[in-house]
């Protein structure tokens, strides 16, 4: 095991805070740009407006995509539920506003001016006149959630539902297209008005919401399209198909004629009823390798943590991680689920490990998935920052409302204040930051801006920390990249520099995540600490003594005496086989920290949040680096 190497802080609390404040000062006059070209980019790939009919009946009335890009942007606006002002600790430098396809801007529509058909029949005039009534009366009455859980699909076997969706699907309400149609093409002018080329980027997308029998399938769309462009289709919605499948090939189709560029984003995969990363297509047939190559073409990446849980692993799939455990979210989206059972197909590092053996059957590895963080915040206000937590719904933003259970059986206290989207690109723009998620050079946060380098290549040494981004390009691969041509008398190093958020907690560990199939064709997982605060020991079995908590039960603050500022390291693999396949991946963890639930507990004066944790340790995933024999 190689030494871990750490820039060691000051011991007192005073010289800490002194530091910290150095920190940010450097990170604002440097504006994040690192060499090579590249720069750091923090962004929102996930967020909803009023537009999406959820976040409508769930007290979002009024935040528009104007509002959600201003507020990304730093400037302050009206929450739509306290009607405060609010604003964002740290500015964003890009935003995805992505509200469902599925009758999309038609409860804003139907709510605030009804649909204006022309010559409407009988049949349609009763239609609308009873959606208006039922939509009016459950808002106004303050019963928009429950008329919410009303909609949300009933349990099932998910590939019997997707089989039969065209006779499952509601009835269409006369106007939904016409709401879509002017949504959509809104959207469009206020992402070209707000985007700002080289300082903010505005794109314009959307969800796609397949939820068979109550299985999360949904991927967010991202498109580089203007409004001219964007203007000649509109988006692909689980009504047109609840198979993944024929979403990429509509992006194939819209791409070719269109000139646009799309990106697909699995997301929640830890609640797809193990459907995310199955071995199987939702149609039930084995996946293939015109399958996985279609797949790999558009879902480069996958939404590692979120408001709605994290989706690394399970302590079920992973019980030697003593850190597997971190903010699991045990509910599916329904009113009234199935029980939660945690499966290989819900979890990201189990996808990974699968991604390797289907490699070796059929040639191609579907699940070549990069990391990225995003918020699905429904109240048009992307918060990750765990004080200034806005809830996923608008109502959960007053924390007397966090008992309700908005969405099916979890309260807004099982939501997470996560998380965010780390871009190393070329530049502020939308090309640039498709393109980096495209090769994946991007990583994931729960919500601090912790900062990651990670490298890999097969000579690296000490001497190469002092150069890291120099060396790491030039010798190696960033994440996101392949490792080949192995020698058989020397394993992979790699070279990993982590560097605290100025306003967040100091760093407790490096950790390198190992996945590889063995010599009998099974997949395995190791995770190894690499450098660490403290000067703690490593136990013979690789173990760390814990971080001490030493957080505040009365104010949410820490003392600030453990962690440090940075940690750096080159670390080989001790048990490297040149024959076997393999990923590793960075994970990141800070010394323990107050949870909102924590703040809200503290606010309200009562001894617990319904028994949600009051502390955790916030951390950052990078995408992996592959090793193919």
């Amino acid at each position: 095991m190689s030494k871990p190497y750490a820039r060691k802080k000051p011991n007192s609390k005073r010289a800490v805070q002194w530091l910290v404040f150095t920190l940010a000062i450097w990170a604002t006059q440097a504006g994040a740009q690192d060499g090579a070209d590249n720069v750091l980019l923090w962004g929102d790939t996930h967020l909803h407006t009023n537009n999406s009919f959820d976040a409508f009946l769930n007290g979002n009335m009024s935040v528009s995509p104007e509002d959600a890009y201003r507020f990304a942007k730093g400037e302050p606006v009206i929450h739509a539920y306290t009607r405060s002002r609010v604003q964002i600790g740290t500015p964003l430098d890009f935003l995805v506003v992505t509200d469902h396809a599925e009758f999309l801007g038609g409860i804003k529509d139907i709510y605030n001016e009804g649909i204006g058909l022309e010559d409407p029949n009988l049949f349609e005039s009763v239609v609308l006149w009873y959606r208006e009534r039922q939509i009016r009366e459950a808002i106004d009455s303050g019963n928009g959630p429950a008329f919410f859980d009303g909609v949300l699909p009933a349990p099932g076997d998910p590939r019997a539902l997707a089989a039969r969706w065209n006779e499952e699907l509601p009835d269409p309400i006369p106007g939904a297209d016409v709401s879509q149609r002017k949504a959509w093409h809104r959207l469009l002018e206020t992402a070209d008005e707000q985007n700002d080329p080289g300082n903010f980027t505005a794109f314009a997308g959307w969800e796609w919401s397949s939820q068979p029998g109550s299985a999360n399938l949904h991927r967010i769309v991202a498109t580089n399209a203007d409004a001219t462009t964007g203007k000649t289709f509109l988006p692909y919605g689980s009504t047109d198909s609840p198979f993944p499948e024929d979403l990429w090939a509509w992006l194939a189709k819209t791409e070719q004629a269109s000139g646009a560029r799309f990106i697909a984003v699995p997301h929640n995969p830890n609640v797809s009823k193990g459907l995310m990363f199955d071995t199987r297509t939702l149609r039930g047939d084995p996946i293939n390798a015109d399958y996985a190559n279609r797949r790999l073409r558009y879902e480069p990446i996958v939404e590692m943590t979120q408001i709605k849980g994290d989706s690394e692993t399970h302590q079920d799939l992973s019980p030697a991680d003593e850190f597997a455990e971190f903010e699991t979210y045990e509910y599916l989206l329904a009113a009234e689920s199935d029980k939660y059972q945690p499966t290989k197909g819900d979890y990201v590092r189990s996808a990974l490990k699968t991604g390797l053996t289907l490699e070796q059957d059929i040639g191609v590895n579907p699940f070549k998935l990069g990391m990225i963080g995003s918020t699905d915040s429904h109240t048009g206000l992307s918060t990750a920052e765990e004080p200034n937590f806005w809830g996923k719904f608008s109502y959960d933003s007053v924390p007397e409302n966090k008992t309700s259970h908005g969405l099916g059986s979890a309260s807004g206290w099982t939501m997470s204040a996560s998380g965010l989207a780390a871009v190393w690109a070329t530049d502020n723009t939308r090309d640039a930051i498709l393109d980096a998620m495209f090769r994946r050079e991007v990583y994931a946060t729960t919500g601090p801006r912790i900062r990651v380098r990670f490298f890999g290549g097969w000579r690296f040494t000490e001497e190469d920390l002092g150069a890291i981004v120099e060396r790491g390009y030039a010798a190696g691969v960033p994440m996101g990249g392949t490792l080949t041509n192995a020698s058989p008398e020397a394993g992979p190093t790699f070279l990993v520099q982590a560097d605290q958020d100025p306003l967040s907690e100091a760093l407790d560990r490096i950790q390198i995540v190992k996945g590889w199939v063995d010599q009998d064709g099974n997949a395995q997982e190791q995770v190894f600490n690499v450098a660490w605060s403290d000067d703690r020991i490593l136990a013979d079995d690789g173990s760390l003594p814990p971080t001490p908590d030493t957080v505040d039960r009365d104010t949410g603050e820490t003392t600030g005496d453990h962690g440090e500022p940075s940690l750096m390291t080159v670390w080989r693999d001790p048990a490297f086989s040149p024959d076997q396949p393999a990923f590793y991946y960075v994970r990141v963890l800070q010394v323990p920290s107050a949870r909102h639930s924590l703040f809200d507990r503290i606010a309200l004066g009562v001894e617990n949040a319904e028994d949600h944790p009051d502390v955790l340790q916030e951390r950052a995933y990078t995408s992996p680096i592959w090793y193919a024999p």
